[in-house]
């Protein structure tokens, strides 16, 4: 069954009833279903679906034109061959010149890679046919940096033609709501954290089996479809995954400052940049700011982004050797049934994050957010360094947050400490907003109504 994507859908749909020529970019990390929002959308159209392979330009175009004649002349699938690219497109553009027809490349990267003038025949057909044709063009690739540096940057000859772009992220928390169903609240916020977003492992949560039984046969089990998953995305994307491994393992283990992670991978800080830009590129790892500060600050952290990775490098990869030991039961219920909780603090300042995104989409907070994010700094009058979860700012408003996964009520000091926090800022009007897994004491709830700019939300009317 489809699930979500429903606005890249309800754009595509707009697009094809133009009638006229259409060239989409479509990109996104592996397992994020490009693919599957492409099928949804060619489905009782006219198309032509082409996945390319790891092959040179010759390969690819005898696949291309197998698929391009299973729909347009079933009689030739098999014994007709193009010979060439430009010949292809000119077919295409021939039977496209009246009657609308979409054509998809699929994981375009790996055309590209065999057959490098590819992007430049595409562009002169674009420019001398296509535009003139009722052609439907998606270009479709899993490596994000290949996409953005070679086919939408100004350097790339296919700059400029798209007419639209779509980059495919994971899911939302509450995106990903519709997958979990049948299992509890709490459990739905630590499957979200344990497999983030993507679509492809949130398909793989079997309902009538307990979260214990899902995680461990997903991750501690050494058949599991999940045990080696970012060892193999790290082989498929990089040519040195060893470097890009240790790098990823030195961030999970806490090292978050440049010169760290250079220093635990011993290596240089500028060397150990450019792997990290690259991993960025993939979507593992991100480089965070102080919301405060501009994106050339020195103050910047590194954090792993994708979650599954997160949590793989957390409770997998430091118990391989168990889970090839058959372990994987025992591994869960004293590593991962301890652990979870501390672990889950991150990942509900991120779900809470998504939360004020959604109220702002329904124009239910204060005012109108103009930067969302996590903000850390000194503290001048006590000495010491500071950190708000969520910071949201607009012009002369400013909403503080705090976000406690505990297993008590938040009590009023957590209040207390917001309130000195948001003193360090002159934003002219304030509000405090308190998220909290488990809910709130009653003084708590007494001091919050006499204040009047404080809100207090528990995960259940988050959820």
């Amino acid at each position: 069954m489809f699930t979500g994507r429903s606005a890249e859908l309800k754009k595509l749909n707009e697009m094809y009833g133009s009638g006229s020529f259409e060239c989409a970019i479509i990109y996104g990390r592996r397992r994020v279903g490009k693919t599957t929002l492409i099928k949804e959308f060619i489905k009782g159209k006219k198309a032509v679906y082409f996945l390319a392979r790891e092959a040179d330009g010759r390969v690819n175009l005898r696949g291309f034109s197998n698929d391009v004649y299973a729909v347009t002349a079933k009689e030739l699938k098999g014994k007709s061959f193009f010979s060439d690219w430009e010949r292809a497109f000119d077919y295409i553009y021939q039977i496209s010149r009246d009657n609308r027809l979409v054509l998809v490349i699929d994981e375009y990267p790996y055309l590209a890679d065999g057959y490098r003038p590819i992007s430049s025949i595409v562009q002169t057909h674009i420019d001398d046919q296509f535009k003139g044709s009722k052609l439907f063009l998606i270009l479709c690739g899993s490596s994000t940096s290949f996409m953005e540096e070679q086919v939408l940057s100004y350097k790339s000859p296919l700059y400029g033609r798209r007419t639209a772009q779509f980059k495919v992220l994971p899911f939302s928390f509450f995106e990903s709501l519709p997958f979990l169903e049948g299992f509890g609240k709490e459990e739905k916020a630590a499957l979200y954290g344990m497999l983030g977003g993507v679509p492809d492992y949130l398909n793989k949560i079997n309902p009538s089996k307990t979260m214990r039984e899902n995680i461990t046969g997903l991750f501690f089990t050494a058949s599991g479809s999940l045990y080696e998953e970012p060892s193999n995305l790290l082989k498929q994307e990089l040519r040195d995954p060893t470097t890009y491994n240790g790098i990823i393992e030195a961030i999970a283990d806490g090292a978050s400052r440049l010169n760290e992670i250079a220093t635990k991978c011993g290596m240089e800080s500028n060397k150990c940049a450019k792997y990290l830009k690259s991993l960025i590129s993939l979507g593992i790892v991100k480089k965070e700011f102080p919301v405060t500060e501009p994106s050339t600050s020195k103050k910047s952290i590194y954090l792993l982004d994708d979650m599954m990775f997160r949590f793989w490098y957390r409770f997998v990869f430091p118990n391989m050797s168990g889970v090839v030991s058959g372990l994987g039961e025992a591994i869960y219920d004293f590593d991962v049934e301890d652990g979870v909780h501390a672990y889950m603090g991150f990942i509900f300042e991120e779900i809470c994050k998504q939360y004020l995104l959604e109220e702002a989409k329904r124009n239910a907070l204060p005012f109108f957010i103009g930067n969302l994010g996590r903000w850390w700094g000194n503290n001048p009058k006590e000495k010491r360094q500071e950190e708000i979860d969520i910071l949201a700012f607009r012009k002369e408003n400013a909403l503080f947050c705090e976000c406690k996964w505990t297993r008590s009520p938040v009590d009023i000091d957590v209040l207390n400490d917001l309130k000195a926090q948001s003193e360090l800022f002159s934003y002219r009007q304030k509000w405090l907003w308190l998220f909290a897994k488990t809910g709130f004491t009653d003084r708590l709830v007494r001091e919050s109504e006499k204040l009047g700019n404080v809100r207090l939300i528990p995960f259940d009317e988050m959820i």
